[in-house]
């Protein structure tokens, strides 16, 4: 297997290598994975792949065409993305004329339709009428964080690679050695980005990332003392910042985890590790019991919210049940 711009999923690039050497390619696939793990990163790859000039069925990321799709310039590779957090029917009507079309450098024309769950059900209808008659030059990559939320139509008309997380020494090596971070700095955001390179790679230059992480667990540190009235308000909050909710939420979820870790006597596996001081004091102010509980909850949330139980009604309940510490 050539050397691919991407940080792990060995064996995803090499079954696109092979399939672009040996020429049996599919029509249609759907990376699927957690957010920021790579779905997107490796489509643009695979799309590169087809299309380098030096052909050999990976790409050289030095050629002009290489480039090009890098920067976007490449008219044979099209990324369609949610728009006002969904994909329209006009956008994949759109795809469906241009799709008919010849391409105009290249062997392909490629797609790359991210986050393909967010498709409304006219447009995941429409997609459906390309995925079943595919025009021969057209390839469809498609990505999505959950598989079980795309249409099952769709599913069974893609070849399906699923990524994982991964593993965070192979995270924390890349950014010290790639994007130059300091070592402690990278195991950080290593430890922080639960698998996702991706978000890694952000959040070391993103300063609002941070202070937004700041600001989450600064409010996390009082929210055990507040009241029934602020609680219910402090969840009438979140449930308005529906974009940022699972983010927010996530990181309560590791924080408890930080915490049951200490108790546990293992501390050297928390994630949050600049934040040592107030985990190690948060340990001895709750129980066990209450710690597991909080997990239990917060997991119990993440499904409901996943199953669209009512956003507002869920954070009450969590937000009620979430325990206070046993000094308060």
């Amino acid at each position: 297997m050539t050397t691919w711009p991407i940080v792990g999923h060995e064996w995803a690039v090499g079954l696109l290598e092979r399939s672009i050497q040996t020429g049996r390619l599919g029509h249609a696939y759907l990376f699927t994975g957690p957010a920021h793990v790579g779905k997107t990163t490796l489509a643009l790859a695979f799309a590169q792949a087809l299309a380098c000039q030096r052909g050999g069925g990976y790409p050289c990321g030095e050629c002009a065409t290489c480039e090009r799709i890098t920067q976007d310039r490449y008219p044979d590779v099209q990324i369609i993305a949610a728009q006002k957090a969904t994909i329209q029917i006009d956008q994949v009507r759109a795809l469906q004329t241009d799709a008919a079309l010849s391409p105009l450098e290249g062997r392909y024309k490629v797609f790359i339709i991210q986050e393909i769950e967010r498709a409304t059900l006219p447009a995941a209808n429409a997609l459906l009428k390309i995925l079943e008659e595919p025009p021969p030059q057209v390839i469809l990559l498609l990505t999505g964080s959950r598989r079980d939320r795309v249409l099952p139509t769709i599913l069974s008309r893609c070849q399906v690679i699923g990524l994982r997380p991964l593993p965070l020494a192979q995270i924390q090596e890349a950014l010290a050695q790639q994007w130059n971070v300091e070592p402690d700095q990278a195991l950080l955001l290593a430890r922080l980005s639960c698998g996702a390179l991706g978000w890694a790679v952000q959040a070391h230059s993103d300063a609002q990332l941070w202070q937004m992480r700041a600001r989450v667990l600064d409010e996390f540190q009082t929210f055990a003392s507040r009241d029934v009235l602020q609680r219910l308000a402090y969840a009438e909050t979140l449930a308005r910042q529906k974009d940022s909710l699972e983010t927010v939420l996530g990181m309560w979820m590791t924080w408890w985890r930080d915490i049951l870790l200490i108790q546990q006597g293992l501390s050297d596996a928390i994630v949050n590790l600049d934040r040592r001081a107030q985990l190690a004091q948060q340990a001895d102010l709750h129980s066990p019991e209450a710690v597991t509980g909080a997990l239990s909850d917060l997991a119990l949330t993440f499904r409901r919210l996943n199953a669209n139980v009512n956003a507002r009604l869920a954070l009450d309940v969590l937000t009620l049940r979430l325990p206070a510490p046993a000094a308060a």
